[in-house]
């Protein structure tokens, strides 16, 4: 990669995104779907010194065979849970998300993108994707890409300066020897072609937290085939690459449940691997910025390779096909963007009138001001917030802790237990002793126990014949997400109301399931 100095004001644009980020991602609450029964697996993980490799969560899969990939972010998860509770945890989400979005800005920066064209862009992709950051392991997965492609465009560009030389010497003539620290320590760890042989490591972490390691793979793959940097070198690292996915508690099996995921027929009762439907404001923006790119590409006096083409249809097209694909867009598309704004917003930069004396702001004074903005969410951290913010939003949502906390002080309610299955991941972290029916492992749980719970969960014509079957004697239904099934309840005469809250009711048969 080239030298390319960022100038305290280019930093000050950055932490004015960043400071956005930090506040959406410190505000986000934690969602329990996926994030409770990880800290569970995490938990029981470093408690048996191995990743368990059956179901001991639920009733109805219990002793059956499981595959927790994520195993690495499960046990991630249950330190920092350990360390600094739902705050800690919190605190990482937003350090990640900082990571992956301050990376993707410095690659269009570092390409040639204008300072304005560059902020925006990410501001906008911070917004775009902000609903892909509740609390999973697909977090840990985010820096990981936006280093990759990182990586991959120092190859690309074979440690030539993209930008033209009269924008190169603007740079280098407005650097600071204070503020090339991130200059120095990007030359230390990824000099210029030899930055390909650390996309192994990239691969060996990523492949231990979750599933999504193929990203990876696509993205070495087209630029190998499609690339212009020296092939034998990134020959050599996709080698690497392949040869670390094998590096993981099951081996080949890795790539096993990578197929698994993608052909199991349960994936169609899960909103995020159906295709992306254009319905609220982030889905907006997201369509939008997919159906201007192509124009803004063809008008643009900077012209795509072939290789960004390739990135671009092809993570274009998972987006389309799942919407748990946008994000990984959505990076792309937050460094391209940019480029391709790069020569109007130098033409329009060059035609405008030059600032007046005394105008610019101080070094000193924009790297305080950068530090000061990137600090400034840190108050809205859950556990700081509540000091200051007397109504401020709480840290989980739909999480049912006051229900679970009644239901261990009634062991002797009879069971089994159904639960909505968001509520279920509470239960299974919280409340061992009582597994639920099921939760939101698509994998683990039959097409037939879906269609199941789907019925009863809209309480179709058939639930209540459905529930006897199971044999299930108590119930756990969300406010929230099953309306439906709490209006039949209500008049049910087989099910008796014994809790309630603003998360969670609590039925049991009457009299007692006998």
């Amino acid at each position: 990669m080239t030298e390319h100095h960022l100038s305290s004001a280019d930093l000050l644009w950055l932490a004015l995104v960043l400071m956005v980020a930090l506040a959406i991602a410190f505000l986000l609450p934690v969602t329990p779907q996926d994030y409770w029964w990880y800290l569970r697996i995490g938990r029981d993980t470093l408690a048996a010194g191995a990743v368990p490799t059956v179901d001991e969560l639920s009733f109805s899969q219990s002793g059956a065979p499981m595959v927790y990939h994520s195993w690495g972010a499960a046990v991630l998860f249950w330190l920092l849970y350990q360390l600094g509770g739902l705050p800690l945890t919190v605190l990482l989400r937003g350090l990640l998300v900082a990571a992956a979005y301050g990376l993707v800005w410095l690659t269009a920066r570092r390409l040639g993108a204008g300072r304005i064209g560059a902020a925006l862009t990410l501001l906008l992709a911070v917004l775009a994707s902000s609903g892909n950051w509740s609390m999973r392991p697909q977090l840990f997965a985010y820096p990981l890409f936006a280093l990759a492609l990182f990586i991959l465009y120092a190859w690309q560009n074979g440690g030539k300066n993209p930008t033209t030389k009269e924008h190169q010497g603007k740079q280098q003539s407005s650097a600071h020897p204070s503020r090339n620290f991130l200059s120095c320590v990007l030359k230390l760890f990824l000099p210029k072609q030899k930055a390909v042989y650390w996309l192994p490591l990239l691969s060996l972490l990523w492949v231990n937290l979750h599933g999504s390691f193929i990203m990876l793979i696509l993205l070495a793959g087209a630029a190998l085939v499609f690339g212009r940097g020296d092939r034998r070198s990134l020959a050599l690292a996709f080698a690497g690459i392949l040869l670390a996915t094998l590096v993981n508690p099951r081996g080949l099996g890795a790539w096993i449940y990578v197929y698994d995921s993608l052909t199991i027929a349960a994936n169609r009762f899960s909103a995020e691997w159906s295709p992306p439907v254009n319905s609220g404001w982030q889905m907006n923006l997201s369509f939008l910025w997919l159906l201007a790119f192509p124009l803004l590409a063809a008008l643009s006096p900077r012209k795509l390779s072939r290789l960004e083409w390739t990135w671009f249809l092809g993570f274009g097209f998972l987006a389309l096909w799942g919407e748990r694909y946008v994000i990984w867009f959505i990076f792309i598309l937050t460094v391209l963007t940019p480029l391709m704004l790069a020569d109007w917003e130098r033409k329009l930069i060059k035609d405008s009138p030059p600032p007046r004396a005394g105008t610019r702001l101080l070094p000193a004074v924009n790297s305080i001001l950068v530090l000061l903005l990137v600090l400034l969410p840190f108050p809205l951290l859950p556990g700081l917030r509540d000091a200051w913010w007397p109504d401020s939003p709480p840290a989980t949502e739909n999480t049912p802790i006051a229900a679970t906390e009644w239901l261990a002080a009634h062991p002797n309610l009879p069971g089994p237990l159904w639960s909505e299955i968001g509520l279920a991941s509470y239960i299974e972290f919280a409340l061992p002793s009582r597994p639920p029916w099921m939760d939101t492992r698509f994998e683990l749980f039959t097409v037939e126990q879906w269609e199941s719970y789907s019925a009863v969960t809209h309480a179709r014509y058939d639930w209540q014949p459905r529930l006897d079957e199971i044999g299930v004697n108590l119930l756990m239904v969300s406010t929230q997400y099953q309306p439906d099934l709490l209006e039949a309840l209500a008049s049910a005469p087989t099910w008796c109301e014994i809790y309630r809250d603003e998360i969670a009711v609590i039925y049991e048969r009457c009299g007692g399931g006998e």
